[in-house]
């Protein structure tokens, strides 16, 4: 059996991004926090105070992650790729860029997402909460990914969820939110919204060995 593998393709793409972590915890948090976790327009449209200010795509922005999953998972014309929590699917965009003729789909609880997604690649988008059982055979797809999902359930629906992608991927890549430290853990309470689970690394990873979860993971931190 295959062991979980730390992988570091998204972090420089995260600390790009400046946060004033105190201005977000005294902002009226907690309502900013349940409007949040509907997912509807304020979180991706809305201001900045209940998620990200604005969700647009960037030409190349997600270009270097998505050559590097293709290199590192030998991703071709062939292959079947699922994204769990696609967003507005800006990195299926790009996957469809590198390779035309890749059979790529998301899916995202939010149909607010779902149906502002990006025009080129709105047919392989559908709304599921990712919760659930997944409708697909074992093995269905060469490389299931998801990005900044998992630490947004709680624990019992994170082992369910594990337990789904690893039925239906061959290779796997999760990214989750994480802390080394009590200044990290800080700075991540003060910043998530929708987060219901804060585990530091070796939580994380003694909790994708109890469920047999064989593919590759990243921490992201909140630095």
């Amino acid at each position: 059996m295959n062991q979980p593998q730390s992988k570091l393709f998204l972090q420089s793409l995260h600390n790009s991004t400046k946060r004033n972590y105190m201005e977000r915890m005294i902002n009226d948090k907690v309502h900013c926090s349940n409007v949040a976790s509907l997912y509807g327009r304020e979180y991706w449209d809305g201001e900045r105070k209940y998620g990200y200010g604005g969700y647009h795509y960037i030409p190349g922005r997600w270009h270097n992650l998505a050559s590097k999953l293709i290199n590192e998972y030998k991703i071709d014309k062939n292959s079947k790729v699922l994204d769990i929590g696609c967003g507005k699917g800006y990195l299926i965009k790009e996957f469809k860029l590198l390779i035309p003729e890749l059979e790529i789909n998301g899916l995202d609880i939010s149909s607010y997402a779902v149906k502002n997604s990006h025009e080129d690649i709105k047919n392989k988008v559908s709304i599921f909460d990712a919760r659930n059982n997944f409708n697909f055979e074992d093995k269905t797809f060469d490389l299931v990914i998801s990005l900044g999902v998992l630490h947004n359930f709680k624990i019992n629906e994170i082992a369910k969820t594990i337990q789904e992608i690893e039925r239906i991927g061959k290779d796997k890549y999760l990214m989750v939110e994480s802390y080394r430290n009590s200044q990290e853990l800080f700075n991540l309470q003060c910043w998530a919204l929708t987060a219901q689970t804060f585990f530091e690394e070796n939580e994380w990873v003694w909790f994708f060995k109890q469920f047999n979860y064989t593919g590759d993971y990243e921490f992201i931190f909140f630095e």
